[in-house]
């Protein structure tokens, strides 16, 4: 399985995202190839947020990666891509010109809550509490991603 999630900046939501999964799908014994991206240049390379860094370090996972932009290789590269938020879902779908591009595309929290689109507020400009709250969210929904791609 391959899965990649997508935020506006890629240095808070979907690196945390990523480093759940690749650490589930790890325990799981599941072969799988998992990245994150982003849509602002200005992060380019850039490590995740020191904050969201700490809190996965506290629940024992890691978070490796830089950031990077979605490109539409991404589309053929990838077997799932999951959205953070609408301006997320809206600049992929933008980009996605084929129908199988566009099927692959689904908001994260849509695996914890029944379907329901729903986006995972960003907690770049926010403090502690709200990065606590938004990794909870985070990992409820990768936990029953993880469940899935077991099945």
């Amino acid at each position: 399985m391959k899965v990649l999630f997508v935020d506006l900046e890629n240095v808070c939501r979907s690196p945390i995202a990523e480093g759940i999964l690749r650490e589930k799908l790890k325990n799981l014994n599941i072969e799988g190839d998992v990245d994150s991206a982003g849509f602002e240049s200005f992060n380019i390379n850039e490590p995740p947020d020191k904050r969201v860094v700490e809190l996965a370090n506290k629940y024992g996972y890691t978070l490796t990666g830089t950031a990077r932009i979605f490109v539409t290789d991404d589309f053929e590269k990838f077997d799932k891509i999951l959205v953070m938020d609408t301006i997320a879902y809206n600049k992929v779908m933008e980009l996605a010109k084929k129908d199988d591009h566009k099927n692959k595309v689904q908001y994260l929290m849509s695996y914890a809550n029944g379907g329901k689109n729903e986006s995972i507020p960003n907690p770049y400009y926010s403090g502690n509490a709200d990065c606590e709250i938004i990794f909870q969210m985070i990992n409820l929904a990768v936990e029953k991603l993880a469940d899935e791609i077991k099945k």
